[in-house]
């Protein structure tokens, strides 16, 4: 259920390439800054969410999804599994095509209301390590 090889596909090569990265800050020692290199390497644009709302790798950053003044196509989720099925919720009602829930990221009931809300859903992986693969 954490999301199959073509979900994963998907999201990487169809959802959009305006990824909100929630808790991305300027803390280089965390993996949501690595993960954002990434993808903007592979030409996804990274849009920090973040308490701080700190400018992050050249792009403004937001203090929530629902201020992000532009739509976005995926939702990368870089907090505790407790605190993820809110934005998982927010996600949707902000339009999101997709939510991606790093490694160690795991809520079932949020992955269950996000697919029903019909947005595309992977769980317990990551991008970083995902999209390199898609480029062999």
């Amino acid at each position: 259920m954490d999301g199959d090889a073509e979900t994963v596909r998907r999201i990487l090569t169809e959802s959009g390439d305006t990824w909100a990265v929630v808790g991305l800050s300027n803390n280089r020692n965390r993996a949501a800054y690595g993960v954002a290199q990434v993808l903007q390497r592979f030409g996804k644009r990274v849009v920090p969410v973040h308490p701080k709302a700190e400018t992050v790798h050249g792009e403004q950053g937001y203090a929530s999804l629902a201020e992000i003044p532009f739509p976005v196509d995926v939702v990368d989720v870089f907090v505790n599994s407790a605190l993820a099925g809110a934005v998982a919720d927010e996600a949707a009602a902000v339009g999101a095509k997709a939510v991606w829930f790093q490694l160690g990221v795991v809520d079932e009931d949020a992955y269950e209301r996000t697919r029903a809300a019909g947005l595309e859903m992977v769980m317990d992986r990551c991008p970083a390590i995902e999209i390199p693969r898609l480029h062999d």
